[in-house]
């Protein structure tokens, strides 16, 4: 089987959630697997020097949420743009890999039912005690993840994931590494299903 495909996205990201939403499964259609690794975007924007595309500028602003709905209807996914944006996600990226730690397929059930608090029942996973009942509701034991969202381990780990996906380039998010090469944003879909359907172009 050909090398695994890297998913960056930090789960305040709106594009990251619309990718997430068609990777997995278009990955699967040419044999291949997705690694998805939460990030921070707040800390990559801080080394690059760059911000939320909704506190750039009002025109960028204005755009950029127009054309977070736009882009969720024409690939056919719901979408209600958060009453809290942007906002801390910490609480999540870290809830997902100590469930990757023991159960992948449950940490990519995490992950899209965080996805989705946020995006569509407009819930705010910034808060610990949201993620916690996000988890509880997949069957995680709320008092372990608790437990475990305060530990130095996992805090350390989140910011090694940070500092990897920096050092391999990412500047932004959703950021899709396929056999070395990079697509940024989920508008680069048809170019990742060209490139995987043909080994590259």
């Amino acid at each position: 089987m050909a090398d695994p495909i890297d998913f960056y996205f930090d789960f305040s990201s709106p594009y990251a959630y619309l990718l997430s939403e068609r990777i997995d499964e278009l990955a699967a259609r040419y044999e291949r697997k997705v690694h998805w690794h939460p990030i921070l975007l707040g800390i990559v924007f801080k080394a690059t020097g760059s911000a939320p595309l909704t506190l750039q500028n009002p025109a960028k602003a204005a755009y950029s949420l127009a054309d977070f709905a736009r882009s969720a209807r024409f690939m056919g996914i719901p979408y209600r743009h958060p009453s809290q944006f942007p906002l801390a996600t910490q609480a999540a990226a870290r809830s997902y890999y100590w469930l990757h730690s023991q159960d992948c397929a449950l940490a990519r059930r995490f992950a899209h039912a965080a996805f989705r608090a946020l995006y569509v029942d407009d819930r705010d996973i910034s808060s610990p005690e949201t993620v916690l009942d996000i988890a509880a509701g997949l069957g995680v034991d709320r008092e372990q993840l608790a437990t475990a969202l305060q530990s130095p381990e996992l805090k350390a780990h989140l910011k090694y994931e940070v500092d990897q996906a920096m050092q391999v380039g990412v500047f932004g998010s959703p950021y899709v590494i396929i056999d070395g090469e990079g697509f940024f944003g989920a508008d680069r879909l048809p170019q990742i299903e060209k490139w995987l359907a043909t080994g590259g172009f």
